[in-house]
């Protein structure tokens, strides 16, 4: 066979797999293969020049290195091409392109610039992009706060990808179906806001406030689609080894969140500029992040995602949806210090008690959440992610600190509660320590104190 400068990196590892290692031993730039989310997305558009050139290394002899290899292995006469001439780079010119975007470059001039020169970006290549954006140190907040300009910069390139089918009963078909119930609530709201005028007053607010209200209600209805995202679809997502481009996302919901807060606070307030200021951002927001799902992470996930994927992500739509976890497997009669309980009676308790549960290890992955009538979903998806992934990326630095300092055992407890929806939560996390003193992980422990902070004087056995 003959290899050269223009072959490309994923042609042979499709061929020859163990050259994986060969070029992570060979630089450690090439390490990154390893991978899964960059090997197929860095290899296929990268050629050995560029690899070279990204890897701090001449191509001549990392060529000769991959052609030894490949005679060593397989036996196989290798011929190395003369031709030197390195073509473009497709991942690097998008990086380039986002870098000049970052820096304040030409806007007009940039979008010119990648429509002459890539026309069929994939979405797993602008999810690859972020990724190598953020390994390289470029912050998840600076990716998400250009985020709507990279999707402006490959729109019309997305805009040309056909829509995959798929049956009704999809996951992505749920989400899809979703998008089109939001958006027609969203032309609604846009058609009362027009209402305001340019000038709202608020005589006009008070007029149509009960229309507004109902109309912000049931856009609402989008936090049930992004925990479905957050909780069904990011987790596969990073075990694929996409994790900067749910991070970039999740941070997008959370200011969605946000900015509908202040929409209800400024409706109750009767606040009709700052109503229609941030109502229209609201709008656009949600509305912009339709094309992003639509358009990179539903085809990443569809390209990505294995048929086992599907399956767990499709037997949690239950709840929005996702179904009971597994009952946990016990010996018969589970014998503990002060009692014997058998699995099904361990269940019933665990499901009954009036707490969320949820059980982290000591390698900082979720091992277990109790059923029931939760505060904060779960689903069957997170078991054995890592927890620092199960929050959003403005609070992780916190939940580390926890962990550290449970782990150096500085602390043992953590407690804090919020007002969420007019009711009082409070959450605890305990330290788990064994026999010997040994950290062995964190539980989890939410309550709905909300009746309990109202209790007054006593009411005693007898009085039932």
């Amino acid at each position: 066979m003959k290899i050269g400068p223009q072959t490309r990196v994923g042609t042979l590892l499709e061929q020859y797999p163990f050259l994986q290692e060969i070029l992570a031993d060979y630089s450690p730039e090439f390490r990154r293969l390893r991978n899964p989310l960059l090997r197929r997305t860095f290899g296929r558009v990268t050629s050995l020049a560029a690899a070279a050139r990204l890897g701090k290394v001449e191509v001549k002899p990392l060529l000769q290195t991959i052609a030894a290899a490949i005679r060593e292995r397989t036996g196989k006469e290798v011929i190395l091409a003369s031709d030197a001439t390195a073509g473009d780079d497709r991942m690097e010119t998008l990086k380039q392109i986002i870098r000049e975007l970052h820096e304040g470059g030409d806007f007009p001039e940039l979008t010119a610039r990648f429509a002459a020169v890539l026309r069929d970006v994939s979405p797993t290549e602008i999810a690859e992009m972020e990724q190598q954006l953020v390994e390289e140190g470029l912050p998840v907040t600076e990716v998400k706060r250009l985020c709507d300009l990279h999707a402006a910069v490959f729109r019309r390139s997305l805009e040309e990808q056909e829509e995959q089918h798929l049956p009704s009963d999809h996951p992505v078909s749920t989400l899809r179906e979703e998008n089109r119930a939001l958006a027609e609530v969203i032309a609604g709201l846009r058609k009362l806001l027009e209402a305001l005028g340019d000038r709202p007053t608020p005589e006009k607010l008070g007029a149509l406030r009960p229309a507004l209200e109902q109309g912000i209600d049931r856009l609402a209805a989008v936090e049930r689609h992004y925990l479905r995202k957050e909780y069904q679809l990011f987790p596969i997502l990073e075990r694929h080894g996409a994790e900067a481009p749910p991070q970039v996302m999740w941070a997008v919901h959370d200011d969605v969140r946000k900015l509908l807060k202040k929409v209800r606070e400024h409706l109750e307030r009767g606040d009709p500029t700052s109503l229609m200021s941030d109502a229209v951002l609201l709008l656009t927001t949600v509305e912009d992040m339709f094309f992003k799902e639509e358009k990179i992470l539903f085809p990443m996930c569809l390209d990505f995602f294995t048929a086992e994927d599907w399956a767990a992500v499709k037997s949690g739509e239950a709840e929005f949806g996702h179904p009971p976890a597994a009952a946990p497997t016990f010996a018969p009669g589970l014998s503990l210090p002060t009692g014997v309980l058998t699995p099904e009676q361990f269940k019933l308790i665990l499901a009954t008690l009036p707490l969320d549960i949820t059980f982290v290890d000591e390698n900082d992955e979720v091992r277990y959440y109790s059923e029931g009538d939760r505060i904060f979903p779960r689903s069957p998806v997170i078991i054995g992610r890592k927890v620092q992934n199960c929050h959003p990326p403005a609070s992780v630095h916190v939940v580390q600190k926890i962990l550290d300092a449970f782990r150096s055992g500085d602390k043992a407890l953590a407690e804090f509660w919020i007002e969420r929806r007019g009711r009082l939560v409070h959450i605890r996390y305990f330290a788990l320590r064994d026999a010997d003193g040994r950290y062995r992980g964190v539980l989890e422990v939410t309550q709905d104190v909300t009746a309990i902070r109202r209790l007054e004087g006593e009411r005693r056995l007898l009085d039932w």
